[in-house]
């Protein structure tokens, strides 16, 4: 299972998120973030993608969710690292959830966000919504699959995103919308980062959510 590590809620938790980095990070990149949300009722949890060759950086092994062929995402696109990740999180999930069985929400920067969106296409039980920020829909995710419906996704992006670029973000909220899913969207004056802003939507969104729950 992948190792991890959490920041526990003030009290009672009334959700469980686990965040997924970005490439050539771990999951202390995204603890600051967690802590912005300012969500003290939630249970957040780190892991860290297992080191691997990354071929867009000359082989180099590194935290990745998956290998990246070239700076066209979707060229050679790696479905089987994507899959196998995503199942990971599913597991690692599951394990957290036999404890508590709490509303799970997904959230994940750039290749996070795309492994978020993969493990929600698979189905994990109890998930209510995924955050992906400055991602993208891999081709062979679409189109979802039915069950994916009923989870509330929010994408956000840069609009001088430079690694992700922000027309490849747009059109993966366009084919999740076309799919049926429910999608918010909101694009930010940034690169390929995570703003203030966008922290505060995240917030106002997953509190939403738990509301629902």
């Amino acid at each position: 299972m992948l190792e991890y590590f959490e920041l526990n809620a003030a009290g009672k938790p009334a959700a469980l998120m686990i965040w997924l980095h970005g490439l050539g990070a771990d999951g202390y990149d995204l603890e600051p973030a967690a802590q912005m949300l300012g969500a003290g009722n939630v249970r957040h949890v780190f892991p860290h993608a297992p080191a691997r060759p990354v071929t867009l950086n000359g082989g180099m092994a590194m935290r990745a969710w998956y290998d990246i062929a070239a700076a066209d995402l979707r060229w050679r696109e790696d479905r089987e690292g994507i899959l196998a990740s995503a199942r990971q999180v599913r597991e690692l999930a599951g394990a957290l959830r036999g404890e508590s069985a709490l509303p799970l929400v997904l959230a994940g920067f750039s290749q996070g966000a795309v492994v978020s969106l993969a493990a929600a296409a698979q189905g994990v039980p109890g998930l209510i919504g995924v955050a992906a920020m400055s991602g993208y829909v891999p081709r062979f995710l679409l189109p979802v699959p039915a069950d994916m419906r009923s989870v509330r996704v929010l994408m956000a992006h840069g609009e001088q995103d430079e690694v992700v670029p922000f027309a490849l973000g747009k059109a993966g909220r366009d084919a999740l919308a076309e799919s049926g899913v429910a999608v918010d969207w909101r694009a930010y004056a940034m690169p390929h980062t995570i703003c203030q802003q966008e922290l505060r939507d995240v917030s106002g969104w997953l509190s939403g959510l738990l509301e629902q729950a």
